[in-house]
């Protein structure tokens, strides 16, 4: 019977005797028992036979979730940020020069942010764990897959050898493997690829093309104790030129995950000292060099500074990401990516003492320190003007080879 039916018995019948025996009576019993059963059931669930929904109080409906909004918000970024690169790399496949775009305040504040000095010390304590016999060739041989490592330079070729990842990275090579040039007078530090070079102009170094950063961040105040042949001048530039007549020329190379990880003496020269800063250890791959201004001034670096036969010569090693080791074989007080150290600070040692008034001397292609992955190693250095550069932008380059001549 209809719910009309129900409703006009029960508004004809209601209150007599009459009511209790005819059919409607039970029809109403019924509904009113089901209606009393679906109050009772609560409101955030009820089941529909086929699947569960929910009905929760709107209230719920604008509470935070922290965790999806950051992935969401994170990944669509990301998302966005490839989608820039591959867009980029198109245009320039065209032939279009594409002006860098550089990363604002706020996004450079929070890439600093992140914790990577704590993530590169936990990485490194990774890398030293003594791999299992079996598992050293397969863990070995996914890194050389992935990165191209090239294992016939290496002096020891069986992967057996190396107790852990740090020990691969930090592999030596066959004496034959990287002859030094010997008709150059500035050879290739390591293995990597040429950033940028050029000369020093205004006191600013070209990071990449169109992104520069201040000469005097990077290096550090001049308050070192070397007598100049002239009084200080104003630029920070014309205070490391020595020489009347003379230029200052930069060079930067990239050492990627696969490339040979130790760096030697680019020239005969010697170093009088070593500044070193702590700092962030942020990407330093040409991507992030493109898009962070003075990216090389707010990571953890090693100065080492001296003197050629030209006259000022420097060689920095640039940490970065799970590269919180600089290793320098002459410097055992030296100690990088450590808690004792604040970001902001630099501390100094001078190499110059009575019992040594020289230095150390380093003779052109001799074993100066190394890396654990890879980094960026930056050249700063005087001399004459007729100084010429055998490279060019972008191309890969092995230790031992010409980087200028006169």
């Amino acid at each position: 019977m209809a719910a009309s039916g129900v409703l006009g018995c029960v508004r004809s019948l209601r209150g007599g005797v009459a009511w209790r025996s005819s059919p409607c009576y039970y029809e109403y019993t019924a509904t009113r028992h089901f209606l009393g059963t679906l109050q009772k059931l609560p409101l955030q669930a009820c089941n529909t036979g086929v699947r569960k929904f929910h009905t929760a109080p709107v209230r719920s409906l604008f509470l935070l979730r922290p965790v999806p909004i950051l992935l969401a918000t994170g990944g669509g970024y990301a998302g966005y940020r490839q989608y820039e690169k591959y867009r980029d790399r198109k245009l320039e496949k065209l032939g279009l020069e594409i002006p860098p775009k550089l990363a604002s305040h706020w996004e450079v504040s929070l890439y600093k942010s992140v914790p990577t000095r704590l993530l590169s010390r936990a990485c490194g304590r990774l890398n030293q764990v003594e791999l299992p016999y079996w598992l050293r060739r397969p863990v070995y041989s996914l890194y050389i897959w992935t990165f191209g490592v090239n294992m016939t330079e290496a002096a020891v070729e069986d992967l057996h050898h190396y107790r852990n990842l740090s020990e691969l990275f930090r592999r030596k090579l066959k004496p034959q493997a990287r002859p030094v040039c010997g008709l150059h007078c500035v050879t290739s530090p390591s293995d990597g690829k040429i950033l940028t070079f050029g000369q020093v102009k205004n006191s600013e170094v070209e990071q990449v093309k169109g992104v520069t950063y201040s000469l005097e961040s990077f290096l550090g105040p001049r308050a070192f104790t070397e007598d100049l042949p002239f009084p200080p001048a104003s630029s920070f530039r014309n205070q490391l030129v020595t020489r009347e007549g003379n230029e200052l020329y930069h060079c930067v190379i990239y050492l990627a995950p696969g490339d040979y990880h130790c760096f030697h003496s680019p020239t005969d020269w010697t170093v009088s000292h070593r500044r070193h800063f702590p700092g962030s250890l942020m990407s330093v791959n040409p991507g992030m060099a493109r898009w962070i201004k003075e990216l090389f001034c707010h990571n953890e670096r090693v100065v080492l500074t001296g003197d050629w036969k030209h006259g000022f010569f420097s060689l920095t090693a640039v940490g970065a990401t799970n590269v919180g080791s600089i290793h320098i074989h002459f410097d055992r007080d030296l100690h990088t990516n450590s808690p004792r150290y604040s970001k902001g600070s630099y501390n100094d040692l001078s190499f110059v003492t009575h019992a040594n008034k020289e230095g150390i001397l380093l003779r052109k292609g001799e074993p100066l320190g190394e890396f654990n992955l890879g980094s960026t190693i930056v050249l700063i250095f005087e001399a004459p003007k007729d100084f010429n550069f055998r490279l060019k932008a972008g191309q890969k380059i092995r230790f031992g080879e010409a980087l200028g001549s006169l």
